[in-house]
């Protein structure tokens, strides 16, 4: 066998917004990161996303450590992108007093049924 021309493909799916999942998963490259750079093994990750495979999660982790400023150029687009979103969001349903009318809509329910 000749290892010198051993090659791993990473197993990157883009999706149509640009968002990059693992392995033909749901899980994105920003969880599988993510949970690395919490101290997450490769194992820990499989065990908590049993999706992936073993082999696909070392080769992100690998591709990840090899490129690093690529991949955390993409990662910061991605929060800003999720900041920009969530803002948008909060913009048109806002949650402040949410916890209030939940418990308000909550207390009209048990009198209405008592």
């Amino acid at each position: 066998m000749d290892l010198t021309q051993a090659t791993t493909t990473v197993p990157f799916k883009t999706t149509a917004d640009g968002t990059v999942r693992v392995g033909g998963t749901r899980v994105t490259l920003d969880t599988l990161i993510g949970a690395f750079k919490d101290g997450a093994t490769a194992e820990e990750i499989v065990y908590q996303f049993p999706v992936l495979d073993l082999g696909d999660v070392y080769a992100v982790i690998g591709y990840y450590l090899k490129n690093l400023k690529a991949i955390e150029q993409y990662l910061n687009r991605q929060t800003a992108e999720s900041a920009h979103i969530r803002q948008k969001v909060e913009e048109q349903f806002s949650p402040k007093g949410l916890r209030q009318r939940l418990l308000q809509r909550r207390d009209r329910q048990k009198r209405a049924a008592s």
